[in-house]
């Protein structure tokens, strides 16, 4: 049976389908001795090397959920030196399902398993992560009722999906999304003048951090991963692409006339 060479890679843990053709587009990965590239088709028997070392697929499928620590990235790049995968020091090859931000903190799914990054994570599938946010002034019923309607990220040029907003404190809320942009949450406060101090992720669909301890993991399995597995059955595992998400609800001429200041330097709302 043949099977495209992003996949095969990803089912056997090296990285992500998308990381995977960054690293064909590098000449990283040959099939028989041969430069392999995005598109190429690998059957039984044939020897695939990344980096030239030869890639053996892992039968058993791995997944743990880590409460990341404030300070760790999010990468399985060896140049950056706070990388969670030297942090975990896991035996076998996995890599994070997603992203959670270096100052962040809370729940990240690790894997070696592709079709469930592309499932989880894919923001079309509509599947929910939940977070504790503390921000550096009290939260209004203004602020929520903001939050939960729709943002419009000026420097992502999108507007966020309505999402469920809780007040969980003087100064703290929950907030449950589908979406996964770039700083999403730090980006929605600041379009309303909030500065996040502290952010928690606390649930992936239905797994949950609880009382897991920070900069410990734990393996999912039993009843969790069946009921994750019921959850994902119907999700697409297309390959996830950066920007996944609708931009023209908020186009270029509006994004003009917004006056938000972004880190570049752009005008700042008065409203």
């Amino acid at each position: 049976m043949e099977i495209r060479i992003n996949k095969f890679l990803s089912d056997a843990g090296v990285c992500s389908r998308r990381e995977a053709d960054r690293q064909l587009l590098a000449g990283n990965v040959t099939i028989d001795n041969v430069p392999a590239k995005p598109g190429d088709k690998v059957v039984e028997g044939q020897l695939v090397c990344y980096c030239g070392n030869p890639v053996v697929q892992d039968e058993k499928k791995i997944l743990l959920a880590f409460h990341k620590p404030a300070g760790i990235v999010c990468t399985t790049q060896k140049r950056e030196t706070n990388n969670v995968i030297d942090y975990i020091g896991y035996p076998k090859r996995i890599y994070p399902v997603g992203r959670l931000d270096k100052d962040s903190e809370g729940l990240l799914l690790l894997t070696n398993n592709g079709d469930i990054v592309n499932k989880m994570m894919r923001s079309g599938n509509m599947h929910e992560k939940e977070y504790i946010v503390t921000v550096n002034r009290p939260v209004t019923d203004y602020f929520l009722r903001g939050l939960a309607g729709g943002v419009p990220l000026v420097e992502l040029g999108v507007t966020t999906r309505k999402c469920s907003v809780k007040k969980t404190g003087k100064n703290e809320f929950k907030i449950i999304l589908t979406q996964g942009y770039n700083r999403q949450i730090r980006r929605m406060c600041e379009y309303f003048g909030y500065r996040v101090k502290k952010l928690v992720r606390i649930r992936i669909m239905n797994i949950e951090l609880k009382d897991l301890e920070t900069g410990t993991y734990r393996e999912v399995a039993g009843r969790e991963y069946q009921k994750l597995m019921q959850l994902l059955q119907d999700s697409s595992n297309a390959p996830v692409r950066a920007g996944d998400g609708k931009r023209s609800d908020f186009p270029e001429n509006k994004r003009q006339k917004a006056g938000y200041k972004n880190r570049n330097g752009r005008k700042k709302r008065t409203d």
